[in-house]
């Protein structure tokens, strides 16, 4: 009675697979992705970084307390092109 162990042995080498996790490259990539996603908007005066998704009002809300003299968002965010105290213009 030799053999019938080739099922067993696959089933073990995709075990151990799943549980050696992510690639070489696949870390890389991903790690890439999150420091690109972590500094998605930088004050162009403080440099102080926000998250890909703060919203505009948060922006603003940096703008008004962090520097109180600037009359134009733009000034800090680019994006905050067309955005007022009250909403979008």
């Amino acid at each position: 009675m030799g053999g019938g162990n080739a099922q067993k042995s696959a089933a073990a080498r995709l075990k151990n697979m799943k549980e050696a996790g992510k690639t070489p490259e696949e870390r890389k990539e991903a790690s890439a992705k999150a420091a690109k996603d972590a500094v998605a908007f930088v004050c162009k005066i403080c440099r102080t970084s926000f998250m890909v998704n703060v919203q505009p009002p948060t922006l603003y809300l940096h703008v008004t307390s962090k520097h109180p003299t600037i009359k134009d968002p733009v000034e800090c965010f680019d994006t905050m092109a067309g955005f007022g105290p009250r909403g979008p213009k």
